[in-house]
């Protein structure tokens, strides 16, 4: 019996593909579904949802930061009006060229088919270590919150070894499948959510509408200001990488990030609405776990015990879609072609039990570094990333205008352009405030992608690895023989 993604050797194709714009699969004469791979549940709409808000938020944990920064006003402010000039267009775009191309891998594949697959790859390396370095900081923020009860795990031995264990658990959640990570996300979220419900309704007699226009411009931390909407707000895009594990993604792809984005925009107005305006303004007192002692000022220990585990639960989300996001994107990449055949095989459950491996041990690697240091280098490094995933998305639309979108945002080429200018003078100031550490590092990460790939692709000429391209995938010019694309 013939597989449902039968692997063909491609020592020297380059060229892009694409998927079939349908839902379903682009088998070839003959070709038989094998009954394990059929048996492979797809998401659906609100598993996708959650998600989508743990792969953006989870929860208000982690905005503490910014009124540390910049205080009461500019956070409120910032919460509010930095989704329309971030998260809407990467909400958009992801919405379009994600049902453009249903498939695993998602802005490795728009930017391959836009720039070709050398920036394919540069925007898959950067993307992906950018994910890790993301997903290091969430067992981080979950020990944060726990050692205000276990005070052993503030630091030294014990907190490796939380680190570590943790890790494993959260790592063997992706493993068991994506279905089973997405109703746990549904769980979680709703748990996260809840006692922010409660503290909103115990602070309404001590609400104090003063305090929440309390701004000082002369003592503001731009760059942890910047960091910290930027951290909470982005990563729209890393859904993309799932589009082939999705049920009928062209329907709920969109409609999954739009309900995602009101609950993320709520998730962190409406506590930040409550913290800075019940309570006398500290500046100081605001980081990593700070609602917890809202909790316990506002409602008593029961509240701080439900935040605290609220937090906790809340950062094993993120965890797991975060390592779904990275892990499915080796995968898509491994279909193209451009990463070794291993990386594309999967586990009994479906999932890319390489992928999860390699995500797992850069999270465990980079789990030294600071909270802050964590949030600067993956924002920069994603920043890379995003810069060509507007140009891709504006050329794919000066390129290919005619082909079928099955979400197409309603505005021309001149509009598009338009639209990605306000989020790219974002991302430059968030370069441009970069620490130097920080920029050199990041900098010297890009270059390895640079010596990556062409290295891949000399040992894949050598065969000292396997390389394969699926065949169920279409060429994006299927009038021309495959290896001659423009």
């Amino acid at each position: 019996m013939a597989s449902m993604k039968q692997r063909v050797s491609t020592p020297k194709q380059t060229f892009v593909q694409m998927p079939a714009y349908d839902n379903t699969e682009n088998l070839g004469l003959g070709e038989a579904v094998p009954p394990r791979l059929e048996n492979f549940k797809k998401v659906s709409v609100i598993p996708l949802v959650f998600l989508v808000f743990y792969g953006v938020s989870g929860g208000p944990f982690g905005v503490e930061d910014s009124v540390q920064a910049a205080g009461p006003l500019l956070a409120l402010l910032g919460f509010l009006l930095f989704p329309f000039i971030w998260s809407v267009p990467e909400a958009l775009i992801t919405a379009e060229l994600g049902t453009m191309f249903p498939e695993n891998g998602g802005y490795v594949v728009w930017v391959s088919s836009a720039l070709g697959p050398y920036w394919g790859f540069q925007q898959g390396w950067m993307k992906w270590l950018s994910g890790v370095i993301d997903n290091a900081l969430y067992p981080i923020l979950f020990l944060d919150y726990l050692k205000f009860s276990v005070p052993y795990l503030a630091g030294g031995f014990p907190r490796m070894i939380a680190v570590l264990v943790l890790t494993l658990a959260l790592t063997y959640m992706n493993y068991r499948g994506l279905t089973i990570v997405g109703w746990i996300a549904v769980v979680l979220g709703v748990f996260s959510i809840l006692p922010f419900v409660v503290m909103g309704f115990v602070a309404i007699p001590k609400l104090k509408l003063s305090r929440w226009f309390v701004v000082d411009l002369r003592n503001v931390d731009w760059a942890l200001y910047l960091n910290s909407l930027f951290w909470n707000l982005n990563y729209w895009d890393s859904i993309s990488t799932l589009a082939g594990e999705v049920e009928n993604p062209a329907r709920t792809l969109p409609r999954a990030l739009f309900y995602a984005l009101i609950l993320v925009v709520l998730g962190y107005f409406f506590p930040l609405l409550i913290g800075t305006g019940a309570i006398p303004l500290n500046r100081e007192l605001w980081s990593d776990g700070f609602f917890a002692d809202i909790a316990k000022l506002l409602g008593g220990l029961w509240l701080q015990l439900w935040v605290l585990g609220a937090s906790a639960l809340s950062n094993m989300g993120m965890f797991v879609a975060e390592m779904s996001s990275d892990s499915f994107q080796l995968l898509g990449m491994a279909e193209h072609g451009m990463l070794p055949e291993c990386f594309a095989k999967r586990s009994r459950y479906g999932t890319p039990l390489t992928g999860i491996l390699f995500s797992a041990s850069g999270v465990v690697l980079l789990s030294w570094l600071s909270f802050q240091e964590i949030i600067a280098a993956e924002n920069f490094l994603y920043c890379f990333g995003m810069i060509m995933e507007f140009i891709a998305f504006v050329k794919l639309r000066m390129k290919y205008p005619a082909v079928y979108r099955p979400y197409r945002i309603p505005v021309g080429t001149t509009g598009a352009i338009l639209m990605c200018i306000p989020p790219s003078l974002l991302i430059f100031a968030v370069l441009a405030l970069a620490s130097f550490k920080i920029m050199a590092l990041s900098l010297l990460a890009v270059m390895v992608g640079f010596v990556m790939q062409p290295c891949l692709k000399y040992s894949e000429k050598k065969r000292w690895l396997r390389f394969s391209v699926s065949s169920d995938l279409r060429d994006l010019h299927p009038d021309c023989p495959k290896g001659t694309e423009p």
